[in-house]
């Protein structure tokens, strides 16, 4: 691609750049909002743990996942690059919304609700051209693809029932979909996705070509809807037993790919770290759920937490340091740095481990919170101090 000398155009010239930048202010501002509202600085109209959830999910991590499919996703399908018309529009529209319910949260609840309709119906449109080059692309082979699109359309589902949710405020109907709202818009979105993504990308970055297991996706699918329908009806003791199952099959198969772990550089090796989060945090979910059993005490959304920072958080920025720099005509790699950046998303993966035992077994250190949301914060400024410049400019690094 012909890179222009114009700042505005090259920020517009890769459909990465603009969502990748969109996502990393919104993890930043979504964080602090959520962080001032829950310790009372802050009053929204928006239940403070729904917007949480929401935020990050349709703000943050759509945003980047966008981002990323809309650059990769036709090559997965060998079909043509997408217009840039159309993703530009999408963006201008996530971040007018984005900025529309910031300002709406502490005045207009109604106008909140229709900025969420506006995120939705670009998600929408997101997916569409999904559809299409998956439909039209000229790969024989399709399967991971497919995969990705069923957890697209599970977006979908989780989005419209969290505007669901808000909307209820005005109708009242004696229903209640919050829990649903949760689990299909984590697990079965952008858990789900990820997966879909990391275990076609990390070995193919990895050179493994050990064949996968079969129906390997399909079983992890299955396993996903069972937790969904068990979180949902309340049944720890099968949600455990989900999580001990899921642990060990994907453990099983990860070590069968033959992943070279202790000899990769740190730009892989943080890929590896990220896909290997997965079966450890449904072992310690399973762990975390079974003293909740026992001892009648809540763990505060540990197993939520190891998933999207261990995981996601971590795969995401191993993913999005590799594309930010390998479309910007640079050889991926990671300094000493960016390394220090990896391995920082474990610190504060370590300190969100904290926080939820600080609750569970009362030590009464709350400023564990603090230190644990202002790290989250401080994790993405660190990343664009180093890659904002390449993604807005095309800066050399």
């Amino acid at each position: 691609m012909t890179f222009t000398s114009s700042k505005e155009n090259y920020f517009l010239s890769q459909p990465h750049q603009p969502f990748f930048i969109l996502g990393i202010t919104n993890a930043i501002i979504m964080m602090l909002i959520f962080a001032l509202s829950y310790k009372g600085v802050l009053t929204l109209n928006m239940d403070t743990l729904n917007f949480h959830v929401y935020s990050l999910v349709f703000l943050v991590f759509t945003n980047v996942f966008t981002g990323f499919l809309f650059t990769t996703f036709p090559r997965f399908c060998q079909s043509k690059v997408i217009d840039k018309s159309y993703y530009v529009n999408i963006f201008l529209v996530n971040s007018l919304a984005s900025f529309i319910l910031l300002g709406a949260l502490f005045f207009y609840h109604y106008v909140v609700v229709l900025a969420m309709l506006a995120l939705f119906t670009a998600q929408i449109f997101i997916v569409l051209k999904l559809y299409t080059i998956y439909k039209e692309g000229m790969m024989p082979i399709k399967e991971d693809p497919y995969w990705i699109l069923i957890a697209q359309y599970f977006g979908l589902l989780g989005h419209g029932l969290f505007i669901f949710i808000e909307i209820n405020k005005y109708l009242s109907l004696d229903v209640s979909v919050v829990t649903l709202a949760v689990s299909i818009s984590f697990y079965m979105y952008i858990i789900f996705l990820g997966f879909s993504v990391a275990q076609r990308m990390i070995p193919f970055f990895s050179h493994s070509f050990e064949e996968k297991s079969k129906n390997f996706i399909k079983v992890v699918f299955s396993m996903f809807i069972l937790k969904i329908l068990f979180i949902q009806n309340d049944i720890k003791v099968a949600q455990i037993l989900i999580d001990i199952l899921l642990s060990a099959y994907l453990f099983k198969e990860f070590i069968s790919w033959k992943l070279p772990i202790f000899s990769s550089p740190a730009i892989l090796w943080v890929l590896h770290l990220a896909l290997f989060w997965l079966p450890v945090s449904f072992a310690v979910s399973a762990l975390s759920l079974s003293a909740e059993l026992l001892l009648d005490i809540s763990m505060y959304y540990l197993n939520i937490h190891l998933l999207s920072i261990g995981f996601l958080t971590t795969v995401l920025i191993g993913f999005g340091t590799r594309v930010t720099l390998g479309h910007g005509g640079q050889a991926p790699h990671a300094d000493k740095f960016v390394t220090g950046v990896f391995w920082f998303i474990q610190v504060v993966v370590i300190l969100r481990v904290l926080v939820s035992l600080n609750i569970a077994f009362s030590w009464n250190l709350n400023f564990l919170f603090d230190i644990s949301f202002t790290a989250w914060v401080v994790l993405f400024i660190l990343w664009a101090s180093r890659y904002a410049k390449v993604l807005i400019s095309g800066a050399k690094i």
